[in-house]
């Protein structure tokens, strides 16, 4: 029978080169699945994963959706790595576009915004990101209740309230019953990165938020601390370094940066809160942080590729007509395919009678 043995000293770089293979593998696995249902396997993967890079305006929709996506992962991975399991990003990313919008609306009939009340509805979407995942933080350290699952509950919570309140006091008045807020005003938007595309401001925080991450990890001794409570918490403990300390600027650091991504996104694209502003960017994000190898300057590739399944999902169904779910589908493939090589990496086959 076939048995896994594991390896003396797994490869580094076949370690690092893991997501590409992955990759390369969901590219494999795309085509049987193509073949399966009667199209023309080379044609849908070459819309699927090349049409999106073949003009400017694609680049930029990729990054539109690599933006929200590469700041939840850089959160995600910085609480991975201490040991704590996020999984309610995309409860503070709602949380966080809520107090964004409700800032917005507020202030929308006296001011215009600009740069400094944008700079402001920012920080009240970082913060109720921050509030958000606090709860999780809070009844982790107090009552030992699994993170797990009290953030990934917290998410349908975020998400009734978001319908309760655009289905209420932040609908807009003159939207004809339409369950949205109304449009923000211009100065409320954040500027485009490229004239004439969506791409905006908040692709530059998310590369400054990977750079920001890449530098507290591996460049300061509070985030050595981190990683060690995380690998060894036996052994940080008796260092002294503080396990709830670690907890708390985990959940806090990615609680803050789910909330800020929603604060772009419906200061960007979307420019209005509405039922669903997201399309699982707080749990596809979790994917990023793995093919990533939860590092924030990794996390840059393995959120252009995730950014590059939504946009080819989105062209499959208009132009093959393929169902919604092809990019759930190929999500999932990228997940499973990272695994598959990283038990291969670290383990190897052998035949034993």
């Amino acid at each position: 029978m076939l048995v896994l043995e594991p390896r003396a000293q797994p490869s580094r770089w076949m370690s690092w080169l893991s997501p590409v293979f992955a990759v390369l593998l969901t590219m494999a696995c795309g085509f049987v699945l193509f073949l399966a249902v009667g199209k023309n396997p080379v044609a849908s993967l070459s819309i699927f994963f090349l049409e999106p890079l073949r003009t400017l305006n694609g680049w930029a929709e990729v990054g539109v959706k690599v933006a929200p996506l590469l700041m939840i992962a850089v959160g995600l991975a910085l609480c991975f790595r201490a040991n704590v399991f996020n999984i309610g990003a995309e409860g503070q990313f709602v949380v966080g576009a809520i107090a964004a919008g409700a800032f917005i609306l507020h202030m929308d009939n006296e001011l215009n915004g600009g740069a400094w009340l944008i700079a402001a509805a920012m920080v009240a979407g970082a913060a109720g990101g921050m509030a958000w995942a606090a709860i999780t933080a809070f009844l982790r350290d107090r009552y030992n209740a699994n993170e797990i699952l009290v953030s990934l509950m917290l998410v349908y919570v975020a998400e009734l309230l978001l319908s309760y309140l655009v289905h209420g006091v932040l609908r807009d008045p003159d939207g004809f019953g339409f369950p949205q807020s109304k449009l923000f005003s211009q100065g409320w938007l954040l500027a485009p990165v490229i004239q004439g595309t969506r791409l905006h401001m908040g692709i530059v925080l998310a590369l400054l938020a990977a750079l920001g991450g890449w530098i507290y990890l591996m460049r300061s001794f509070s985030g050595f601390k981190l990683q060690v409570g995380g690998i060894a918490p036996l052994a940080a403990r008796y260092a002294g370094f503080s396990s709830r300390g670690a907890l708390w600027l985990a959940m806090l650091v990615s609680g803050g940066l789910a909330g800020l991504a929603g604060a772009c996104e419906i200061m960007g694209p979307i420019g209005q809160l509405t039922p669903s502003i997201s399309p699982g960017y707080g749990f596809a994000a979790i994917i990023v942080a793995f093919v990533g190898r939860l590092h924030p300057l990794g996390v840059i590739f393995s959120s252009f590729v995730m950014a590059l399944l939504y946009i080819g999902g989105e062209l499959s169904q208009s132009r093959l007509g393929m169902p919604s779910a092809i990019t759930g589908i190929f999500q999932g493939i990228l997940l499973f395919a990272l695994l598959a090589c990283d038990v291969l990496i670290h383990n190897r086959v052998r035949w034993r009678s």
